[in-house]
């Protein structure tokens, strides 16, 4: 197994399953940064600055984290230049999922990496396409709580699933972390993704 410790700079359990599925060992340090867009602000532009902020935070707060990487990503959910965060409540949750309904949505993860005095960033686009939701599934979809804490209020890997019937990009990605640009950053600052010759993955 992959010994590189990463400190990742967020409580995100789906952050966490995605570090598990590469079998990358990590620590967990959440950063409490200011999640508000700026004006003028791309969904891009936005994602990579909260994600460079988390990152730097817990770097500073760890004092360099012992030469560990520290990696943080941010996802933006984007219909109509209209950025659509976590839902406030059960009620913002069902007028985002109104929205997304039927419609062809961006969504945007960036992904920051820092390593002592180097720093990395990446960023995933998808296109994710909506079919007609009906208030009822709205509203039982809700009730499930499964919407709150996610961007855009669903979750691709949970029931939310059966809202896509089409997904242009990175699956990874829409759930919070994309893997292919995570594993370039780690690469580039020299950590280490593959097992060493011989050894289990525990599968």
């Amino acid at each position: 197994m992959n010994q590189e410790l990463i400190v990742l700079a967020s409580a995100s359990p789906r952050r966490r399953a995605l570090l598990d599925q590469i079998h990358v060992p990590h620590d967990v340090h959440p950063a409490n940064v200011d999640e508000s867009a700026l004006p003028g602000e791309t969904p891009s532009e936005f994602a990579l600055r909260i994600a460079v902020s988390k990152a730097d935070f817990i770097h500073r707060k760890l004092e360099g984290a012992d030469g560990r990487i520290v990696l943080a990503a941010d996802t933006a959910v984007v219909l109509e230049d209209q950025l659509f965060g976590k839902p406030a409540d059960a009620a913002a949750a069902a007028a985002m999922l109104r929205r997304l309904s039927g419609c062809v949505h961006e969504v945007v993860t960036a992904v920051a990496a820092l390593r002592d005095s180097a720093r990395r960033s990446a960023i995933s686009s998808s296109r994710v396409s909506f079919r007609q939701l009906g208030e009822s599934e709205i509203e039982s979809y809700v009730a499930s709580g499964e919407p709150m804490g996610k961007a855009g209020a669903y979750a691709i890997q949970g029931y939310g699933a059966l809202f896509i019937d089409r997904l242009e990009g990175s699956y990874s990605g829409v759930m919070g972390l994309p893997l292919f640009e995570t594993g370039q950053l780690i690469d580039g600052l020299g950590g280490r993704l593959w097992p060493a010759p011989g050894s289990a993955t525990g599968e």
